[in-house]
């Protein structure tokens, strides 16, 4: 009887019980992977905001020194080249999805000010959740 145990306790798993943690370690990924994509988006948006807030500050410190706000031609460029913000490694305020921020003056959302907006994860105007513009407050 003993070395009936002993043999039996060798065999090791079957192929069910493999295919069985297999399954159970595909759903413990899913729920991770579902989980910390959510999350990313969510940064994504956050760090827009943080950055079209800055962007925006620096935009209000131009027209304290220079008593004007930037022309829509002279752009974030010239809050670069005045050393009011820093750019990006390729010369450029680039949003998280990899675009550059947009800057209009007059603006379209504050007409009696300035814009400074990145349009999302799509690039463009308009959009829900991800997708939606992100504009200075």
């Amino acid at each position: 009887m003993h070395a009936r145990n002993r043999r039996r306790a060798q065999r090791g798993m079957t192929l069910i019980e493999i295919m069985v943690v297999i399954v159970i370690l595909g759903l413990i990924a899913s729920a991770v992977a579902v989980n910390v994509v959510g999350q990313m988006s969510k940064a994504r948006v956050d760090t827009a905001k943080n950055d079209v807030r800055k962007i925006a500050d620096g935009v209000d410190t131009f027209k304290v020194l220079k008593g004007r706000y930037p022309t829509t031609e002279e752009g974030l460029g010239i809050l670069i080249k005045e050393n009011i913000l820093k750019a990006n490694k390729d010369g450029t305020l680039k949003d998280p999805w990899d675009k550059e921020y947009v800057y209009l003056y007059p603006g379209q959302t504050h007409q009696d000010g300035y814009d400074v907006k990145s349009y999302g994860a799509d690039g463009q105007p308009g959009g829900e959740g991800e997708n939606a513009d992100v504009v200075n407050p």
